[in-house]
C-alpha cells in the first residue's frame, strides 16, 4: 500500500476571514478551490493543508509545521499581520512557536525538527 497524498483539513466557520488568513501565512493565494466550502495549500509535493467549512468542528484543529529557520518563518509571517506567542524551548534543540487562525485552530511552527533525536 502506498499513500500518495497527505491532506490536513483545518475546520473553519467563515471561508472569506479564514481563506484571507491563511492565503497570508502561506503568502499566496489557495493552490485549489474544489467546492464552495474548501480551500487547499499544497505545502510539500504530495502534501495538503485543506480548509473546510464545518463550524461545529472549528476551533479543534492542530497542525504542525516543522521549518527550516524558525526566526525567519515567524519574521515572514510576521511582515504579513500573523502574529505568534512566544517561542517556547522544547527539548534536545527544539524550539516552538504557535500560531492561531481566527477560529482558535492551533498552528506550531517547529524549528530544530529531526526524525531521529
Amino acid at each position: 500500500m502506498t499513500i500518495d497524498h497527505l491532506l490536513a483539513v483545518v475546520p473553519v466557520s467563515d471561508m472569506d476571514e479564514s481563506g484571507r488568513w491563511y492565503s497570508s501565512l502561506f503568502g499566496r493565494a489557495a493552490d485549489n478551490n474544489p467546492m464552495p466550502t474548501l480551500l487547499e495549500w499544497q505545502v510539500r509535493p504530495g502534501s495538503w493543508v485543506q480548509v473546510f467549512i464545518d463550524p461545529d468542528r472549528a476551533g479543534s484543529g492542530l497542525l504542525n509545521f516543522a521549518v527550516d529557520d524558525l526566526d525567519g518563518h515567524l519574521a515572514e509571517v510576521a511582515s504579513r499581520g500573523i502574529g505568534a506567542e512566544p517561542i517556547v524551548d522544547a527539548d534536545k534543540g527544539v524550539r516552538l512557536a504557535t500560531l492561531t487562525d481566527p477560529d482558535g485552530n492551533t498552528l506550531r511552527l517547529i524549528g530544530g525538527f529531526r526524525v531521529h533525536y
